[in-house]
């Protein structure tokens, strides 16, 4: 849009706002003039009524004709009512200009003009509805009985009063009742389109409708006079004419509403059998004979349109059960499907019955479709079905989720008898069936779970039975109750996960340490990292407690990102105050494949300028199986940047050193499964010697962790390990505390004086790297 068009329309826009209120003041004023001037003789009050008419109306003129500047969409529909009111004026200035001399005579040349309005409001009403609504049969069909059966009450209620006041019989009757009757027809298609949903704006729909009735009431006062021949109006006519258009236009230049809202249909039975009622009424009372031929045929259409509707929803209730019926069905196997097996949970935990349920997924279905087709896989679901229907009796019921996943629910909880069933069902189903002319053994695996008091939703008894089943899976047992220990998707654990993110977001990760010492010297030479979790209200966490579900809700990145920054910065404290250690970090294979470990690793190291060989990345051997040539290009990448490598938990993986010969690893680590019995056993022993032995031929470290006494720690020693950890040298302490252990640890070493069978002071005073090349 060009500025200056955008310019016009503001100013367009403010000028509508300051014709909005004008109509309203304008009314006001000229009815309390007419208040005040009739007592005085010389001043006539049709002129004072006619002088508020020619500015009221072109005043409700002009805020029309403004807003259908600014709504070019809704141009039609306000230019119609503009029509309209535009129409009315005319025809009561024409009425009140008659007047200012004297009595003018019911009806006036200018009752046509009124007539003309109201066709033009109902056009009006007709176009002002949301056009993405449908409007179907049942729709329309709801609009009359509505309006009739509104006008059989309206007849009841309106028409014999009036004729009893008025004292007017036929024609002359009819003619002082159409305009408050056609308000009322116009008030109830705007009801009718809020019923239909077709009006969205609810506050809209209220204006326009009490507009209507506002205008009926006014109408009324003509009928309900003495005489129905001459026009006689009061002030309070005036006032409720004047609000009612007031109230119309205010509606229609209301701002069009996007949003479509449900209507609530419940009380949509109970008008339409009420507005039946009342013209079966009309039918059979009659006051009068009058009244029986006005009313006869709304009533009449009122009744017809009643027995068409009911025809109608008695159509759509067997289609909405034929469709229930059918949305609870399996196309395949006509057996109830996943949606009718949520409602017999549902059901069963609300009356607190005894209830089971079991999940049978068959094993090796996938291969069946990809050899034989899916036409073959099909055949085999329906006769699986028709198995599973011949293995349980009743009242268990059977039914298939979808894909060859089927699900019993059986009315006990016993679990004996319910393995006991499950058993029987996967020997039913293994008998050979005939495909394609192969023979086929179906199997399957069953997961049984039992609903508790506790619950409510079905949709936990089936995860659980979903675990249980892929627990039978896995273990090959074909069947298996749920084991709560087992389940790594419980509600508990996925609160932990949530739980650790925001621990990770807000510093509540805290990095340990458990020293290694060199086994020649029993001096420290290094730490290793290991992670706790400091809970706000559980206390210090262990790893093993956490690190799964790190794991499961992808947070071992950041979780890894976290202890690396700790370590660093700890490192670079500790170098600060002149204690040199070497510090390990452990490294899952994910984290050292990624693409943003190593380098918030470097980032890390660069930042605090720490020596980067004091560092000692700790990796799995399954790290090289998964992606051998990958994992080489990162472990070169970290030699290149002065990183040690350290291959951890040797002894419990491939356990080969022929993929290390071409590999930067600087030291390997045994597994504490070989070192808990190297003390006694010949085999661990015999096993750790050579491994010793084979990496110091590599020119590699080699640490024993899990060291738990004093036995396994000579025979390690004796054997020429290079370095020990574990709980008999010291357990993981905090930051704080593994400073001063280490301090007191410094000042005993400076304390020791060394046996004749030990080393000499100078001997261990070399650096370690010259010790071993001497070795």
């Amino acid at each position: 849009m060009r500025p200056t068009d955008e310019s016009v329309r503001s100013r367009v826009n403010v000028a509508q706002a300051i014709v909005a209120p004008l109509p309203w003041a304008v009314m006001t004023t000229g009815l309390v003039v007419n208040e005040i001037t009739k007592p005085a003789a010389d001043v006539k009050t049709p002129e004072v009524v006619l002088t508020s008419l020619a500015i009221f109306f072109p005043l409700l003129v002009l805020r029309l004709a403004l807003v259908s500047f600014l709504h070019p969409g809704r141009r039609t529909t306000l230019l119609l009512l503009l029509a309209s009111i535009a129409a009315w004026s005319v025809g009561s200035i024409s009425v009140n200009a008659a007047r200012v001399d004297g009595q003018t005579q019911f009806p006036a040349p200018g009752e046509w003009l009124f007539l003309l309005s109201y066709l033009g409001m109902a056009g009006y009403l007709l176009r002002d509805v949301d056009r993405r609504q449908s409007r179907p049969a049942r729709a329309w069909l709801d609009i009359i009985i509505i309006c009739g059966g509104t006008a059989c009450l309206a007849s009841l209620l309106l028409v014999t009063p009036v004729r009893a006041v008025s004292h007017q019989e036929g024609s002359s009757l009819l003619l002082a009742l159409i305009y408050p009757m056609a308000d009322m027809i116009l008030a109830l298609v705007v009801l009718g389109q809020s019923l239909l949903q077709t009006r969205i704006d609810r506050r809209k729909s209220w204006m326009t409708g009490m507009a209507f009735v506002l205008l009926a009431v006014a109408d009324s006062g003509l009928a309900l006079q003495g005489s129905a021949t001459t026009y006689d109006f009061g002030t309070l006519s005036y006032a409720l004419w004047g609000a009612g258009f007031s109230l119309l236009v205010a509606a229609a230049c209301r701002p069009a509403q996007t949003v479509i809202r449900a209507v609530p249909r419940s009380g949509d039975t109970f008008v339409l059998v009420g507005a039946g009622v009342i013209a079966l009424a009309v039918l059979t009372v009659r006051p009068d004979q009058t009244l029986g031929y006005y009313m006869l045929p709304p009533a009449m259409l009122t009744l017809a349109a009643v027995g068409a509707r009911l025809a109608l929803a008695l159509r759509d209730a067997n289609r909405a059960n034929d469709a229930f019926a059918l949305s609870q069905t399996d196309d395949l196997t006509k057996l109830p499907n996943r949606r009718a097996v949520r409602a017999w949970l549902s059901e069963g935990l609300a009356d607190r019955t005894p209830l089971a349920l079991m999940l049978l997924d068959l094993d090796g279905f996938k291969e069946i479709n990809d050899s034989l087709g899916h036409r073959a896989g099909d055949t085999v679901l329906m006769l699986v079905g028709v198995r599973l229907r011949e293995a349980v009796e009743l009242p268990a019921r059977v039914a298939r989720l979808g894909g060859d996943e089927f699900a019993i629910i059986m009315r006990t909880t016993d679990e004996i008898e319910l393995m006991e069933t499950a058993q029987s069902v996967l020997a039913e189903l293994a008998k050979p069936i005939s495909v394609e002319g192969i023979e086929i053994s179906p199997a399957g695996s069953i997961g049984v779970t039992v609903a508790g008091p506790g619950d409510q939703d079905g949709g936990e008894v089936m995860r659980r039975a979903d675990v249980a089943m892929y627990q039978a899976k896995n273990s090959g047992l074909g069947a298996a109750l749920y084991d709560a220990e087992l389940d790594e998707f419980t509600r508990s654990r996925l609160k932990l996960a949530e739980e650790l993110r925001r621990g990770i977001a807000e510093g509540q990760i805290e990095v340990w340490y458990q020293p290694q010492v060199d086994a020649a010297t029993m001096r420290v030479c290094g730490l290793e990292a290991l992670v706790r979790w400091r809970h706000p209200t559980q206390g210090v966490i262990s790893p093993v407690t956490f690190l799964p579900a790190a794991r499961r809700a992808g947070l071992m990145g950041k979780l890894s990102e976290s202890v690396v920054t700790q370590v660093v910065d700890d490192l670079q404290a500790r170098h600060e105050a002149g204690v040199d250690l070497n510090v390990a970090i452990n490294c899952a294979p994910p984290e050292l494949l990624g693409p943003t470990f190593l380098p918030h690793l470097f980032a890390a190291i660069d930042r605090v300028k720490v020596p980067p060989d004091r560092l000692v990345l700790e990796v799995t051997e399954d790290s090289f199986l998964a992606d051998p040539q990958h994992t080489r290009e990162i472990l070169l990448e970290l030699r290149d940047h002065g990183v040690q490598i350290s291959i951890d938990d040797y002894g419990t993986g491939f356990s080969s050193l022929a993929y290390l010969r071409n590999l930067p690893v600087q030291e390997l680590k045994i597994d504490r499964t070989l070192i808990g019995d190297v003390a006694t056993d010949d085999r661990s022993r015999m096993i750790v010697a050579s491994t010793i032995q084979l990496a110091h031929a590599l020119e590699m470290r080699i640490v024993a962790e899990g060291v738990e006494n004093a036995a396994d720690l000579a025979a390690l020693v004796a054997m020429g390990i290079d370095e020990v950890q574990g709980y008999h040298i010291g357990r993981p302490m905090p930051p704080w505390q593994i400073d001063a252990w280490l301090s007191e640890r410094a000042a005993a070493d400076r304390e020791l004086v060394p046996s004749p069978s030990a080393a000499s002071e100078t001997e261990l005073d070399r650096p370690e790297q010259e010790r071993k090349e001497s070795r």
